[in-house]
């Protein structure tokens, strides 16, 4: 049987992001349900959040992608892989990845949707850099996209005050081009290192259609606090990066203690790490690509640096890798 040939690595060419324009602070929220801005910003770190009044989660998947495909150079028709990350589809069928390509212009690609939650991006981008190096693909437009103010009761404090809208994308290409370009010609994307805990999947979950999010705040803080830093210490030693080099430190944004505390433990004080969940909220599968893309727009992170990306949530899933930045 003849196999595909393959590439050495795969790396990351660009990244783009999209967030509605509404904006939702916490006082809008405290007009509504028991909470004020000190609370939602002591226990969580949100200041704001954008909601989706018009646009779904395809739309805000062509807007990230259209940004990300821009950003890399390459046309729609460069691209033989689209996978979108999102756990919030208005419908199960069709898929969101194979109507974005459309509209994209991006014709007849391989297309699937990936739901790993808060965790999709990773998982998706681990997806795309394995079919590059296996010679599936030659580039792939990874999205992570969410709608989950469909999702939530805005009459649970709990819960309203978290959850938000938005898309994130990259686009991943080949490394090892053999062009003799020494940025192009090293891996930008390392091994992952994931896994589940099935037994907490009633911490973070939907119940049925017609209900909303449910999750046990307190479950997953200590979880996610105790649980998750030897997986990005892990990660870093996979890809041969010790965490001193680390430029950047960009979990998913799921609650600002639960990033600071994983950021003190990773040993990594030099890294700028992403708060972007203070004015984006929790954006589940989209909070990474889009806090990784507004961070490069603002000139944070220099082309080459090295960036340890971790996601987490419902499932309970979790993946991490480190990337080279763009």
């Amino acid at each position: 049987m003849r196999l595909s040939e393959g590439r050495p690595g795969a790396r990351i060419l660009a990244f783009g992001g999209y967030q509605p324009a509404k904006v939702v602070t916490n006082d809008d929220l405290a007009a509504t349900v028991e909470t004020n801005d000190e609370w939602i910003r002591s226990r969580v770190g949100i200041a704001s959040r954008r909601i989706a009044d018009e646009e779904s989660v395809e739309d805000m998947a062509v807007a990230a992608g259209g940004k990300a495909l821009a950003a890399s150079g390459l046309s729609p028709g460069d691209v033989d892989l689209v996978i979108v990350a999102t756990c919030t589809p208005e419908a199960p069928i069709p898929n969101v990845s194979a109507t974005v390509a459309r509209r994209l212009g991006i014709m007849a690609p391989g297309a699937y949707d990936l739901n790993a939650a808060c965790a999709g991006f990773c998982y998706a981008l681990a997806a795309a850099a394995d079919s590059v190096r296996a010679g599936s693909a030659a580039h792939v437009l990874v999205i992570g996209a969410e709608k989950l103010s469909q999702w939530v009761d805005w009459s649970d404090r709990s819960t309203c005050i978290i959850f938000a809208d938005g898309a994130g994308a990259a686009v991943v290409g080949p490394a090892g081009a053999g062009d003799g370009d020494a940025e192009q010609e090293a891996p930008g994307i390392g091994p992952v290192v994931w896994g589940s805990a099935g037994d907490l999947a009633d911490k973070i979950y939907i119940p049925d259609r017609d209900s909303f999010i449910i999750q046990e705040g307190q479950a997953v803080f200590r979880w996610a606090t105790t649980a998750l830093h030897p997986v990005a210490l892990e990660a870093c030693r996979r890809a041969g990066v010790d965490p001193a080099e680390l430029a950047a430190f960009v979990p998913h944004q799921a609650n600002l203690r639960i990033i600071e505390a994983i950021a003190r433990k990773l040993g990594a004080p030099q890294a700028i790490v992403a708060t972007d969940i203070v004015t984006a909220g929790n954006t589940s599968s989209a909070s990474i690509p889009l806090a990784l893309s507004r961070m490069i727009e603002r000139g944070e992170l220099p082309s080459g640096a090295p960036a340890l990306l971790m996601g987490f949530g419902a499932g309970i899933c979790y993946a991490a890798q480190v990337i080279t930045v763009p």
